[in-house]
C-alpha cells in the first residue's frame, strides 16, 4: 500500500518531457543600486539639514522677540488696569535706575514690575525664551507706564520714541544665524510698537 501512495504522488509531480521548470529569483537591490541610493540620500541630507536647522534658529529668535513684544503691552495694559506705574525693565541696573521701581527690576530684561504706593509686585518675569542658549541681548531699554498707557525712559518728561521712527526698546540677535540674525522692537511716542531687521546689523553679538 505504501508503494502504490508514493508512486501515485510521484506521477502526480513529474514534470511532462520538453518542458521547463520555471526558476524562481529573489528579487532585491544590487551593489551598484544600493550605492547610488546612498549617494542620493546623503546629497538630500546635506541640502536638507541646514535649510532646517536655520528655519528652527530663525524660528527661535522670532519667539523670543515676539516675548519681548507681549512683555511690553502687559506693562502697558497692566499700567492702565492699575492707573498707576508699571515697568518693562531693562538688562542694566543703571537704565532702569535706582528708584523703588528700578530698583526692584534689578537687571531682569523684558520683566515688569508694578508699584502700588511704595509696594512692588513682579506682573511677568523676564521671558524664558532669553535663556535660549543662541539669542543675545543686544539692548533692552527700561520704559515706565503711566496710568494712561503711555510709555517714558524712567525720569524722562517727554514719551519714550518721540521722532519719526521712534527709538529701539529691544534688540536681540541670534549665534546661530548668518544673515537675518537680528531684530528690533521700536516704540513710537510712547504706545506704538513695531519691528524691524536692521540692514547694517553686525555679526551677534
Amino acid at each position: 500500500m505504501n508503494r502504490v501512495l508514493i508512486g501515485s504522488f510521484a506521477s502526480r509531480w513529474r514534470v511532462p518531457r520538453g518542458r521547463h521548470v520555471p526558476v524562481r529569483r529573489e528579487q532585491g537591490f544590487t551593489l551598484v543600486e544600493m550605492v547610488i541610493t546612498l549617494i542620493v540620500a546623503a546629497i538630500l541630507i546635506a541640502v536638507a539639514v541646514p535649510s532646517f536647522s536655520n528655519m528652527i534658529n530663525t524660528n527661535r529668535l522670532t519667539t523670543a522677540t515676539n516675548a519681548m513684544v507681549g512683555a511690553l503691552n502687559t506693562a502697558r495694559m497692566e499700567a492702565i488696569k492699575r492707573n498707576g506705574s508699571v515697568q518693562f525693565c531693562s538688562n542694566l541696573a543703571t537704565t532702569n535706575t535706582t528708584d523703588t521701581l528700578g530698583t526692584a527690576c534689578g537687571t531682569s530684561a523684558g520683566s515688569v514690575i508694578s508699584l502700588t504706593g511704595t509696594t512692588t509686585a513682579t506682573v511677568l518675569a523676564s521671558p524664558a525664551e532669553l535663556s535660549i542658549p543662541s539669542i543675545k541681548v543686544r539692548t533692552v531699554a527700561a520704559i515706565r507706564f503711566n496710568g494712561s498707557g503711555i510709555g517714558y525712559a524712567p525720569g524722562a518728561a517727554a514719551p519714550y520714541g518721540t521722532g519719526a521712527t521712534g527709538s529701539t526698546v529691544v534688540e536681540l540677535c541670534s549665534t546661530a544665524l548668518k544673515t537675518a540674525n537680528d531684530i528690533q522692537v521700536n516704540m513710537i511716542t510712547g504706545s506704538i510698537i513695531t519691528s524691524s531687521t536692521p540692514s547694517n546689523a553686525a555679526s551677534c553679538p
